[in-house]
């Protein structure tokens, strides 16, 4: 195992460094640096900046759009564009459904879809949890009924994160209830203009509208977007939440976030705190440890091993580290980490904080968020029995 980078992968990283300065917009990577609300505007314009230099799918091979990196050049675009203050890719699109379409999709889907999500235009909500169906995810009851050349779909998805933006949807439906729950969920392709679609918003406790509700009420779905075959949905699930659980480790966030803490804690001056500077030692290590974790699965990778199976490994520990440096944070802020001002998380708010430091304004919103982390994408309690199955035997 060689975790050093090769001389041709450090210049890449400096390429890839050099385009985000010229082409980050300051006032985004400023809300990213300082946990301020991004709007659909942040999110899309980015998208839409990375999907015209074709690095959108940055993950995708080159037969279908996508540059053709390696594992390796992967992470560090990923590390660059987190420490520099780059949103987020929303991944519903180019990290998780696209991967399915290329491998289960027939060449006339992928010739549909593609291009639309490679260059940031069209928005992808997942349509996955539903009320009593989460981390048990083959117990769901939305019913796609097959009608000549069309499904009716009936029933609802919950949680759906940022779906009042969204245009296209990807399902899990159910279309049979022969033999196990697994055997009889397809993964359908739903235009959520379509009528009979309803997106309810669901207003967390800090005012702000992340998750959804989204009930189809006879919705009429061409079988033509049904993915792969009817029934074998679990099977391209599953591909999916491989994606998804890996994505959610995002240990370079977390190195971005840590320098963040490190800031905090020296402006409200318990960095100094022996006690205080423990807590923090212990969570770069644990953010390394992750890093090391990462970087043995892209070892084997590109020396042609067999990659290790350790996606839900990846979920557990990356989420852990997220909820951890949204606590130091509050911690380091004290009492008055608490009072949630909404105007005091917009970007360029000049009004008198308590305190005196506007930084600590989201600290209470993103703590309270990132008690999420351990539950969605499969909770932690799951992901350990899986691990424990596929991993240790």
């Amino acid at each position: 195992m060689d975790l050093s980078f090769t001389p041709e992968e450090q210049q890449f990283r400096e390429e890839i460094r050099a385009w985000v300065r010229e082409n980050l917009p300051q006032e985004i990577s400023h809300k990213v640096h300082n946990a301020l609300e991004l709007t659909r505007d942040d999110l899309q314009g980015w998208a839409k900046i990375l999907g015209k230099k074709g690095w959108l799918g940055y993950g995708w091979p080159k037969e279908f759009g996508g540059p053709g990196w390696t594992a390796i050049q992967r992470h560090l675009f990923e590390e660059e564009t987190a420490l520099a203050g780059a949103p987020r890719i929303i991944p519903f699109g180019p990290v998780m459904v696209a991967p399915v379409i290329m491998a289960f999709g027939n060449a006339e889907q992928q010739k549909r879809f593609l291009p639309g999500i490679a260059s940031g235009e069209v928005w992808w909500s997942q349509g996955y949890s539903e009320p009593g169906s989460g981390s048990d995810l083959a117990s769901v009851k939305t019913k796609a009924e097959r009608h000549g050349d069309k499904y009716i779909v009936n029933g609802q998805k919950t949680w759906t994160t940022l779906g009042q933006y969204g245009d296209w949807m990807f399902n899990l439906v159910r279309t049979s209830n022969e033999g196990k729950p697994q055997t009889g969920i397809s993964f359908l392709l739903l235009d959520m203009k379509s009528p009979g679609v309803t997106v309810r918003p669901i207003k967390l406790l800090d005012g702000s509208h992340e998750v959804n509700e989204v009930f189809f009420d006879n919705v009429e779905v061409p079988a033509e977007n049904l993915i792969g075959e009817e029934n074998k949905g679990w099977t391209y699930a599953k591909h999916l939440l491989s994606h998804e659980r890996t994505n959610i480790a995002d240990v370079n966030r977390a190195k971005r976030e840590l320098e963040r803490l490190k800031r905090i804690a020296k402006s409200e001056g318990v960095y100094d705190d022996q006690r205080f500077r423990d807590e923090i030692a212990k969570l770069e290590v644990d953010i390394v440890a992750l890093e090391m974790m990462v970087l043995r699965v892209l070892s084997a990778a590109t020396s042609g091993k067999n990659s290790l199976d350790v996606a839900g490994l990846l979920k557990i520990r990356g989420s852990e580290i997220q909820q951890r440096y949204s606590e130091l944070m509050m911690l380091a802020g004290g009492a008055y980490s608490l009072p949630l001002i909404r105007e005091a998380m917009e970007a360029g708010w000049q009004g008198n904080f308590p305190g005196g430091n506007p930084a600590l304004a989201p600290l209470a919103s993103t703590f309270f968020n990132m008690r999420k982390t351990t539950i969605y994408g499969g909770s932690n309690e799951v992901q350990r029995n899986i691990v424990a199955q596929t991993v240790l035997g």
